[in-house]
C-alpha cells in the first residue's frame, strides 16, 4: 500500500480514536455518546472515500456486527463530494477518447456536473444524433487508491480472524470483504460497467415500466450513455402519478430484483433512490450499474427456499434453509435458532412496506444466526444491502406493496424458467456426471462398510448440532429422476 495513503487512513482513524478517548475521560458514557460516536464514524468513512463508504453501507445491513444506533447512522452515508474542476478530467477524456474528443458530441456542458461522487463525475452532453446523454469520467488515480484500501482491509481482516477465531468462524470478515470487492470492481473499469448495463437491458425487456440507459461508448475510465429521463423516486410527489401506475412500477422493480437473485443470478447491488429515475409517463430507469452482485446457482436456490418458508410463515423451515445456506459451527444451537425464526416469521409474512422494513428484517436474521453459532454465506451481505436499498426506493412509490405477495406472484414464472434451464443440454450432461459420481461414491462406501463389518470396526458418530443432510439414497433417486427427464427431453428434441 502507498505510504501516503497509509498515513491518510491512519490519520483519520487516529483522530477518531482520540475523540473517543476524550469523550470517555471527560464526559463518561451518557445517552448521547452512542449517537455522537456513530456520527463520527460515518463522517470518517465519508472522508476516507468510496471503498470505506461502500463498506459502511454494507455494515448498515449487518445488525450482528454493529449496533442499531450505528446502523441508523450508517444508512445516511452518501457518496457525494465537492466537484473537481473540469480541467482535472479533460486529460482523462483525451487519453481514452482521443485528442479530438469534442468532435464526438454536439454539445458538452463543462460548467456544472450533474453528478459528483468520490469515484467519478458526470456531465450532461448532447450526442451526435441530437439525443441527450451523459458522460461519466473516473477521477484521476482513484482506482489505485481503492485497490490500496482493499489490500489494507484484507490484511486487517486476516489479523482479526487470527486474533478472534471463534468470531471469525461465524462472521468470516475476509470472505465478506471478498464479496464486496467482487461487486465493486466494475466501478473501477467502465467497460465492465457497460457490460453489466447491456446485460441489464436484456433483463428489463419483460417489464413494461422499467428501462436501463443505452451504452454509447465505453473505455476503462470514460462511459458515454443516454440520459435517464425524469427525477429520483424520492422527488416524485404522490399526485404526479396515478396510484395504479405507482404500484405497477414498484411491483416491476421488486420483480426485477427477485429475477436477478434467482433466475439471472446478477442483480443491481446499489438500487438506492438516487439510482432510480421516474419520468412523467411512468417509466423507471435504473442507472449506475457499476456495483453488481452475482450469486452461484446453489446459493440462489437456497435463498429462494428461505423466502418460500418466509412466505408460508414457516419459521422452522426458514431456520433449516438458512443453516444450509452456510453451516452450523461445533457450538451451534440449531433448535434455539429455529425457535427464534418461529417467533420472527409471523411479523414478516403478511406485512407491507409501510408496516415493516423487510430488508433490514431479513438481514436481522443474521443477528440471531450469529448469536446461535451459525455461519452465514458471505454473499448475504451484498444481497441484504441490495434488497434494503430497493425496498427503500419502492417505499417512496408504493408503500402498500407486500414483498412476500410480489414474490409469490413471480414464483410460478421463475420456477418455470429454472425448470427450463435445468432441462437444457448442458445441465442434462452435468446431471449425468453427478449421477455417475454418486454411483462411484456409493460403491466405494459399500466396500468400506463391508470391510469394517468384517473387521468388527463399524461405529456410529452422532452430532446433534449438525445440519440435516440429504441421504445418499435420496440423492441417487433424484439423480435418476433428473437423468430420466434429461433423456426424455433429448429424445423429444431429436
Amino acid at each position: 500500500m502507498g505510504l501516503d495513503r497509509l498515513r491518510r487512513v491512519a490519520g483519520v482513524l487516529g483522530a477518531l480514536c482520540r475523540t473517543e478517548l476524550t469523550r470517555t475521560v471527560h464526559r463518561g458514557t451518557g445517552d448521547a455518546a452512542p449517537h455522537e460516536r456513530a456520527r463520527e464514524v460515518r463522517r470518517a468513512l465519508e472522508e476516507l472515500g468510496p471503498f470505506y463508504i461502500k463498506l459502511g453501507q454494507m455494515l448498515s445491513t449487518r445488525p450482528d456486527i454493529v449496533s442499531r444506533t450505528m446502523i441508523a447512522e450508517l444508512e445516511n452515508l452518501h457518496d457525494h463530494v465537492h466537484p473537481l474542476p473540469f480541467s482535472d478530467f479533460e486529460p482523462v477524456l483525451a487519453a481514452d477518447l482521443g485528442s479530438e474528443w469534442k468532435e464526438q458530441f454536439r454539445d458538452f456542458d463543462i460548467l456544472e456536473p450533474v453528478g459528483t461522487a468520490s469515484l467519478a463525475q458526470v456531465y450532461r452532453v448532447t450526442l451526435r444524433d441530437g439525443s441527450p446523454g451523459v458522460v461519466k469520467i473516473q477521477r484521476p488515480d482513484v482506482a489505485a487508491t481503492v485497490l490500496e484500501d482493499m489490500a489494507l482491509l484484507r490484511k486487517a481482516a486476516r489479523i482479526v480472524g487470527k486474533g478472534a477465531p471463534r468470531f471469525n468462524a461465524v462472521v468470516d470478515i475476509d470472505a465478506m470483504l471478498g464479496v464486496l470487492f467482487d461487486a465493486m470492481r466494475p466501478e473501477l473499469d467502465f467497460t465492465a460497467e457497460a457490460a453489466n448495463m447491456r446485460e441489464a437491458r436484456k433483463a428489463v425487456r419483460d417489464f413494461p415500466t422499467l428501462d436501463v440507459p443505452r451504452v454509447v461508448q465505453a473505455t476503462r475510465h470514460v462511459l458515454v450513455q443516454t440520459l435517464a429521463p425524469g427525477r429520483s423516486v424520492r422527488e416524485i410527489a404522490p399526485e404526479e402519478l396515478p396510484a395504479a401506475l405507482r404500484k405497477a412500477i414498484g411491483t416491476d422493480l421488486l420483480a426485477l430484483q427477485f429475477r436477478g437473485f434467482f433466475v439471472n443470478r446478477m442483480f443491481h447491488a446499489d438500487p438506492h433512490p438516487g439510482n432510480i429515475f421516474v419520468d412523467g409517463e411512468g417509466r423507471a430507469t435504473l442507472i449506475d450499474w457499476g456495483m453488481v452482485g452475482r450469486v452461484d446457482r446453489r446459493t440462489s436456490m437456497t435463498i429462494m427456499l428461505v423466502l418460500l418458508h418466509l412466505a408460508r410463515n414457516d419459521g422452522h423451515g426458514l431456520a433449516k434453509a438458512w443453516t444450509e445456506l452456510g453451516h452450523a459451527t461445533a457450538w451451534a444451537d440449531v433448535p434455539a435458532f429455529a425457535a427464534d425464526m418461529a417467533a420472527l416469521t409471523p411479523q414478516i409474512a403478511a406485512a407491507s412496506l409501510s408496516e415493516l422494513n423487510f430488508g433490514v428484517t431479513l438481514t436481522s436474521v443474521l443477528q440471531q444466526s450469529t448469536k446461535r453459532g451459525i455461519k452465514t454465506n458471505p454473499v448475504i451481505s451484498v444481497l441484504g444491502k441490495s434488497f434494503a436499498n430497493m425496498e427503500g426506493s419502492v417505499r417512496f412509490l408504493a408503500p402498500e406493496l407486500s414483498i412476500t405477495d410480489v414474490f409469490q406472484q413471480q414464483l410460478a414464472r421463475m420456477l418455470a424458467e429454472l425448470a427450463k434451464d435445468a432441462l437444457s443440454a448442458g445441465n442434462a450432461a452435468r446431471t449425468l456426471v453427478e449421477l455417475m459420481l454418486v454411483a462411484d461414491t456409493l460403491t466405494e462406501q459399500a466396500r468400506s462398510v463391508t470391510g469394517d463389518l468384517s473387521d468388527r470396526e463399524f461405529t456410529f458418530h452422532v452430532n446433534q448440532n449438525a445440519p440435516a443432510r440429504t441421504p445418499r439414497s435420496t440423492r441417487l433417486r433424484d439423480g435418476l429422476a433428473g437423468a430420466a427427464l434429461a433423456a426424455l427431453w433429448a429424445r423429444r428434441n431429436r
